[in-house]
């Protein structure tokens, strides 16, 4: 049940993803909450992970014909359900598209990818920045018609250049950030800013092969298998709770190039499934796991 089920892109839901202990019930209390109120629920899934007696759910539902505002749900849904089952939850309404600002450094390969999804209509989201520490990749930005800011950053102004940075997302209303192989560490601020909303993708060898030319040094370990991994990012720099990931087989006719291209083409289709994860409000991480409705 996990993808989203509408009438059409324009009804707007509202989405719950909520864990607490698990307990006798609470699939009834959530639905017959929900009826109560004349809720028409589109989707809805959950799972018991039984090692650590959690209880995860993802329900969704019309905002068309609900008693309360959607500005009112977060509150009475907590006193009625959340309180009495000492229960976490997220609520997100899908009146609008979400602002997702892409973070790029000089590798092109995530960015067209993104972006066109983005032009062709695949997503529903708005891209209203491109932000780089280079220029490189400003012709692109240009090519698809959105602004480019470039903030070079260098050992002593990095934290002043995330200040601008901060400031401009603010002002842009973004709601996520995609560091589509932006080569920069974030600080613990811009971190805390975006809790579980600043998503990253990196070749899959961490920590095995750290540094500078990953490739080289797995094509002379002569491994088996290459992937990708797409991850929330947390202080504990590549450590995140993990999104999606995906391999391949390699021999040894492959080469450095091979290995190469088959990792950048990886690099993509799971940052992709990440993000469009992330749209679709599918991900409730818990401690440094996700469960993927």
């Amino acid at each position: 049940m996990g993808q989203m089920k509408k009438k059409n892109d324009s009804t707007p839901l509202a989405v719950i993803l909520m864990h607490c202990p698990d307990q006798k019930g609470l699939v009834a209390a959530v639905t017959n909450y929900l009826f109560s109120l004349q809720a028409n629920i589109v989707d809805l899934d959950q799972h018991v992970d039984l090692d650590s007696g959690q209880f995860f759910m993802r329900v969704a539902w019309e905002l068309e014909g609900f008693v309360l505002p959607a500005d009112g749900i977060a509150d009475d849904f907590k006193k009625n359900i959340a309180d009495k089952f000492d229960m976490k939850f997220q609520l997100h309404i899908t009146d609008r598209p979400m602002r997702m600002a892409v973070f790029v450094t000089r590798l092109s390969h995530c960015l067209y990818d993104l972006l066109q999804r983005y032009k062709s209509k695949e997503w529903n989201v708005e891209i209203p920045v491109i932000i780089s520490n280079h220029n490189n990749l400003r012709p692109i930005a240009d090519q698809f018609e959105i602004p480019f800011h470039y903030f070079e950053v260098n050992p002593e102004n990095k934290l002043e250049q995330e200040e601008n940075i901060l400031h401009l997302l603010g002002e842009e209303e973004i709601d996520f950030l995609v560091l589509a192989r932006y080569m920069q560490i974030l600080s613990a601020k811009m971190i805390a800013k975006y809790p579980n909303r600043i998503i990253n993708i990196h070749h899959s060898f961490l920590p095995a092969f750290i540094g500078a030319r990953p490739y080289h040094q797995a094509f002379e370990r002569g491994v088996k298998i290459i992937g990708a991994t797409s991850h929330y990012i947390t202080e504990d720099l590549d450590a995140g709770p993990i999104i999606a990931q995906d391999v391949e087989h390699i021999t040894h006719k492959d080469s450095v190039k091979d290995l190469i291209r088959k990792g950048k083409d990886l690099e993509k289709l799971v940052l992709a499934r990440a993000v469009w994860n992330h749209l679709q409000h599918n991900i409730l991480p818990y401690k440094n796991r996700t469960f993927i409705f």
